[in-house]
């Protein structure tokens, strides 16, 4: 009994937001149908639909936007945390930013006896920015089931490019080879 009383006021604190907030909107778009001088159906909800994208806007630039400025500032007088954000934001929009960083897939040869090789993506053609000698390139492995990974400063006769797309390729990666979803760039 003790359960069943529990799942009832758990689904009772689920639904309450939910149905309190409609029979807010149905009691206002009633009070503000009730107040226009001429009947137009539909005005009255237009009116609510409007009055409540309003609210969210300002509650959006004048609470939020501040408030977010705000700790943001705080954060970043702090400066390993600065670091590890902006790397991370960096990591993020080269999967799915404007500029994404992961468009070239290639494979890289590790041990030339056994033939053993790595899948990843060419992110740097040239490294003299960071005082590495020119024939060495950067190349990211991203580690299977998850989007962390490792940058490998390597060979660039040992990288070969791969004709494949690079969010398949990734895929693959992340599922670990689990994926067959490889699709060439010729098709």
């Amino acid at each position: 009994m003790r359960r069943l009383l529990a799942y009832f006021f758990q689904g009772l604190i689920a639904t309450a937001p939910v149905v309190l907030t409609i029979y807010l909107i149905y009691v206002s778009f009633v009070y503000v149908d009730g107040l226009l001088p001429f009947e137009i159906p539909g005005l009255g909800l237009l009116v609510i639909v409007i009055s409540i994208t309003l609210i969210g806007f300002v509650v959006n630039f004048a609470i939020r936007t501040p408030l977010y400025h705000y700790v943001q500032k705080l954060l970043d007088r702090l400066p390993l945390f600065k670091v590890i954000v902006t790397s991370i934001k960096d990591l993020l929009s080269a999967f799915v930013g404007k500029e994404k960083k992961f468009e070239h897939p290639v494979r890289v040869l590790l041990d030339d006896k056994n033939r053993i090789e790595r899948l990843g993506f060419l992110t740097q053609k040239s490294l003299d920015f960071i005082g590495i000698e020119e024939g060495r390139v950067a190349v990211y492995f991203p580690s299977s089931y998850g989007i962390l990974g490792e940058l490998y400063i390597v060979p660039a006769d040992r990288v070969t490019p791969m004709d494949a797309k690079a969010a398949e390729m990734m895929k693959f990666i992340i599922s670990g080879g689990v994926s067959k979803a490889i699709i060439s760039n010729e098709e």
